[in-house]
């Protein structure tokens, strides 16, 4: 990944490429530029007076949509993914750092938390956004439910979708605190209603992350660090298979929604328009939880 790099993040990158060599230096590329387009309001001169955001589960969907709006809000981002980051992200001299990971690993999440924190090289960290997760199916191809798929498949589910964002959250505390930062949970409208295509896995696990975000809101709040949750509806990505459409006559504004409306309500939570505001979960359905 090229280099292109400006100010503080520029020396700290060389200094550890040139005096360590550590692992981080050959997986992490610092691509800055301003925004995705030029001479945009959001852009910003000095890379000292930019934040960064950790996004995860950002090589495809809500993730990488949410990476790229940051990116054109002017941010750095650290994210990760099991993915390598696409190549068009490769080739994007705005990408900042990508560090492939398996969140349903303990040890490669510690991983993560270590490696990131060098790239933050003792600096604040002003957002984290869980966003990975998982829905799989059994060998039959049918969501995991309370009466078939095995128990070890539910335990990777909560491992990935609950597990995760806490171990994250725990480890990269001080550094948001540092930041007074903000945490988003991407939870699901199936944590809080029946689905008929999500699984109970899949459901529980969100219900679960639901739960752990009013908590965390009232723990983090000593830390002046905000926790909240977006809870998206149907949202046209690769987990949207067909027969997802059959539940647009119960969405009001009769469309599904796109990745951009959930990524535009992540970042309203991490800015400072948002700075009074925790333990908040936030509907991104186009009125399907109403009914």
């Amino acid at each position: 990944m090229g280099v292109g790099m400006k100010g503080r993040w520029a020396r700290r990158y060389r200094r550890r490429t040139e005096a360590s060599k550590s692992p981080i230096s050959s997986r992490v590329g610092f691509k800055y530029r301003h925004g995705m387009q030029e001479n945009t309001e959001h852009d910003l001169e000095d890379t000292e007076d930019r934040k960064t955001v950790i996004i995860t589960g950002a090589s495809r969907g809500i993730g990488h949509y949410t990476a790229r709006l940051f990116l054109e809000r002017g941010w750095n981002i650290i994210t990760c993914s099991r993915d390598e980051a696409p190549e068009a992200c490769k080739r994007e001299p705005k990408w900042t750092c990508h560090i492939p990971t398996d969140l349903g690993d303990v040890a490669s999440v510690e991983n993560f938390i270590k490696e990131a924190k060098e790239a933050l090289d003792g600096g604040p960290l002003h957002a984290l956004i869980n966003n990975a997760g998982m829905s799989p199916k059994t060998p039959y191809k049918e969501r995991l439910g309370i009466l078939n798929g095995d128990l070890d498949a539910w335990h990777d589910v909560f491992e990935l979708n609950f597990f995760a964002p806490l171990r994250l959250s725990r480890g990269f505390a001080s550094s948001l605190r540092k930041g007074k930062g903000a945490i988003v949970n991407i939870t699901s409208i199936a944590g809080h209603f029946i689905h008929p295509f999500a699984g109970s896995a899949y459901s529980i696990s969100k219900t679960a992350l639901s739960g752990l975000t009013r908590e965390m809101a009232n723990e983090f709040a000593e830390l002046d660090v905000r926790v909240n949750a977006v809870a998206p509806g149907e949202i046209e990505t690769e987990m949207v298979g067909p027969e997802y459409d059959l539940l647009i006559p119960r969405i009001p504004l009769q469309r599904m929604g796109t990745p951009g409306d959930v990524a535009g309500t992540v970042f309203y939570l991490c800015s400072d328009d948002s700075r009074y505001v925790t333990g908040t979960e936030i509907w991104v359905t186009g009125g399907q939880h109403l009914f």
